[in-house]
């Protein structure tokens, strides 16, 4: 029999949480909430509204296979179309009654007895679930670097993901600090306007062409009238992404060698000067850290009002900016292109499973879930986009998506036999991590340099060692014989 009142939980509404949402609406399930934090929903492109802030990867592959839509301006979406994307689906969806807006959960418990979860919110409202879907993403709130001084700067300082659109750049002296995927795309679009901007580097990064191209009206309104070609466009973009993946993945010196000579040949079209473009080369195997796709960011440093300063920062004075060497860049603004703290290391907030174990406890030694979802100990607790579900070569949303039906079976499961909960076993978990470690050998992330993908003991519990295919393929279906199914 069908439970008609079933009370689901969704955490986070950005791309993760709406797409959740929606398939719980196609599949006529109303009875769920979505919790979010801020005061809209969009999640990272909510937040990261930057000049040139854009997805690196193509816009049809980079939207939900079951939401398509014909009218992105360029192949690859500016930040601002996504999000619009985002609340286009929202209200097409009618989600507004299922949001909570301006709601952080601080705390998730569970009850064994009733087989329950308790969400206790930030101003202490109380909310039950029987099923959790965590969707708080493991790249959200701003990393600030670890700069002596860096509260002494007598300017204005702001991180890309918090911009200070209030703040006037033309014709100021501008520090960026970070060289990452964020900077790819900030420096050369405030570099036009700014009368001087210094571009701190500690590491070099691979740069390949983004061939970035703007789609015509008539392609959209082919697109639009025929979804088939949408189709077919978004299976070619992902099919070209898994094609090159593993040169960007495997620990093959010889894949990894035609990334770098396309990486170089890209390079030495851009910057005239070998002594600029030794500067710009990377030290370290192609894949090792993320790959950035840019068009401009490399020709960006043959402006005249442009500096790569790659001495390493002292401190931070009222002045600018303190380098090893001596030298005082005076600046009148500080733009921090440093990233995000990596949220898998630890639970978002306290979550308390079965028998009092808090899922922090539960990682002490390495985040860790089955196929990335679901934890022993917390029953009908389910993880999108959790440990080793990260891509480093295609678009994260195979993945979510993957995750999305697994989860969606295990609701339909629990609502049709009646079940009090279900929790993945012990063994088929450590059995599923075992396998999933002993790959990362192989896997170019473990060639020795150093990144965000790397725990502090230089595990990785954050990208998956294989194709987006692959991972889909053994995530997407519900397999009752790996949990536990209690009754009540």
């Amino acid at each position: 029999m069908i439970e008609p009142d079933f009370p689901i939980a969704i955490i986070g509404a950005g791309f993760a949480g709406i797409g959740m949402a929606i398939q719980l609406k196609r599949a006529g399930i109303d009875s769920f909430m979505m919790f979010e934090r801020a005061s809209e929903i969009g999640g990272t492109w909510r937040d990261n509204t930057y000049p040139g802030a854009a997805c690196d990867v193509p816009s049809h592959a980079y939207s939900l296979s079951f939401e398509q839509y014909p009218g992105w301006s360029y192949r690859y979406s500016p930040s601002r179309e996504i999000h619009n994307y985002l609340l286009g689906l929202v209200d097409k969806w009618q989600l507004r009654s299922h949001l909570r807006l301006g709601t952080e959960i601080v705390e998730a418990r569970f009850d064994e007895q009733k087989g329950v979860w308790t969400l206790t919110t930030g101003d202490d409202r109380i909310f039950t679930a029987r099923v959790v879907v965590s969707g708080v993403g493991g790249l959200v709130d701003p990393a600030l670097p670890d700069i002596k001084g860096i509260g002494s700067f007598g300017g204005e300082v702001f991180h890309t993901a918090r911009w200070n659109h209030s703040y006037e750049l033309a014709g100021k002296r501008v520090g960026v600090i970070g060289t990452g995927a964020s900077a790819v795309q900030v420096v050369p679009s405030i570099a036009q306007q700014v009368a001087r901007l210094r571009v701190f580097q500690r590491t070099a990064a691979w740069v390949v062409p983004k061939l970035d191209r703007r789609y015509s009206d008539r392609a959209k309104r082919l697109f639009a009238r025929f979804p088939l070609l949408l189709r077919a466009s978004r299976f070619l973009q992902y099919s070209g992404s898994e094609l090159f993946g593993p040169m960007i993945f495997l620990d093959a010196p010889r894949l990894s060698a035609v990334g770098e000579w396309l990486s170089m040949r890209h390079l030495r079209a851009q910057v005239s000067s070998p002594e600029l473009r030794e500067k710009l080369r990377p030290k370290f195997q192609f894949g090792c850290k993320r790959i950035l796709v840019s068009d401009d960011y490399w020709a960006t440093f043959e402006r005249e009002n442009v500096d790569l300063v790659t001495e390493p920062i002292e401190e931070m004075v009222p002045e600018g900016i303190l380098t090893r060497d001596g030298v005082v860049h005076e600046l009148d603004a500080i733009v921090l292109a440093t990233g995000f703290t990596v949220g898998l290391a630890k639970a978002p907030f306290p979550v308390i499973g079965r028998g009092g174990r808090s899922l922090d406890a539960a990682w002490s030694r390495g985040a860790v879930a089955y196929k990335g979802m679901t934890v022993s100990g917390f029953p009908n607790w389910f993880i999108l986009m959790g440990p080793n579900t990260g891509p480093g070569h295609t678009s994260v949303l195979i993945y979510t998506e993957a995750q999305i039906s697994h989860t969606l079976q295990a609701i339909r499961k629990l609502r049709s036999e009646g079940l009090k909960y279900v929790e993945v076993r012990q063994e088929v978990q450590d059995r599923y991590n075992e396998r999933i470690q002993g790959r990362m050998k192989y896997m170019v992330w473990s060639s020795g340099c150093n990144s965000w993908y790397l725990s502090k003991d230089g595990s990785n519990h954050a990208l998956y060692p294989g194709l987006a295919g692959e991972y889909a393929l053994r995530a997407r279906r519900f397999r009752a014989s790996d949990y536990a199914l209690v009754v009540f």
